[in-house]
């Protein structure tokens, strides 16, 4: 069999994981829409996946952000690529390793996107912590002098400084201040979507059929290999560039970083494996 090609013998265009996973992510796109509106639960909240410091973060949240998606043009492209890329690499591997595979580079995806977070939000964090462990006019004058950043309304922050130098007294209304916007900054990030997870997929489909074409927009044909590199090529520029456009760049990334390590040492180890077996097999 060429690497362009996938064998149709035995091939399940619905294979096990890939069905289970369709449709829990499906029903839990419509629990969230019902409960919403009937105002029973908020399931976004309970599981997307929270800032680590979060008053909202949830231990189970890093697994269960997987199958959350914000809208139906999101749950419908993540569903459709699981689906073509998944089913494919799935009847591959067999069920065990293609979920194994599915849920390690999901769950990575969303720690290596708060990781980001966090290198992004700890000068702001560190500054405001500073002030809240020895509440001072002096040490919110370090605060407001040091800052610099998007999280805190500079502006605020240097009218608060005037009235606090004018009035000592409202220390403690600024302290109440300083400790809900923290909350706020921290409590704002809330990370959904099987993406990572997806990209992960995309990278495997893209290694174990390097010459197979997919079709950008069902016209164009693309070898999968160039679609694997552009795709995670535009996913570092716009990662580093920091477009704002609510994408979890850095997400997508790392799931295929992670799915490459993945795939690379499951390649050495049936490697040796297979080798084990030759030298048991040819006892003298």
């Amino acid at each position: 069999m060429g690497q362009g090609q996938i064998r149709m013998g035995g091939f399940n265009i619905l294979p096990t994981g890939v069905k289970n996973l369709l449709i829990i992510n499906v029903l839990l796109f419509f629990a969230t829409v019902v409960f919403q509106q009937t105002g029973l639960v908020d399931l976004e909240r309970w599981l997307g996946l929270h800032y680590f410091s979060s008053q909202l973060f949830q231990p189970w949240q890093p697994v269960t952000y997987m199958f959350m998606h914000a809208n139906f043009g999101h749950l419908f492209f993540n569903m459709f690529a699981l689906w073509m890329f998944g089913a494919a690499v799935e009847n591959t591997w067999g069920t065990k390793r293609f979920l194994l595979y599915y849920f390690i580079t999901g769950v990575s995806a969303g720690l290596m996107h708060y990781l980001v977070i966090y290198f992004q939000i700890h000068p702001t964090i560190a500054l405001m912590n500073q002030f809240l462990a020895d509440p001072s006019l002096d040490s919110f004058r370090t605060l407001v002098t040091q800052y610099h950043g998007k999280y805190l309304n500079t502006d605020a922050l240097q009218q608060t400084l005037a009235y606090l130098e004018q009035s000592p007294s409202i220390l403690p209304d600024v302290v109440n201040n300083v400790v809900s916007s923290k909350e706020a900054i921290l409590n704002q990030f809330n990370l959904v979507g099987a993406s990572g997870a997806v990209f992960a997929l995309l990278l495997a489909f893209g290694m174990l059929f390097p010459n197979a074409e997919i079709y950008i927009y069902f016209l164009f044909p693309i070898k999968a290999k160039w679609f694997v590199v552009i795709y995670g090529a535009l996913e570092l520029i716009y990662g580093v560039a920091g477009t704002g456009d609510g994408v979890a760049h850095f997400a997508h990334l790392s799931g295929m970083l992670v799915g490459l390590v993945l795939i690379l040492l499951w390649k050495r180890y049936d490697k040796n494996r297979r080798n084990d077996n030759f030298y048991q097999y040819y006892e003298f």
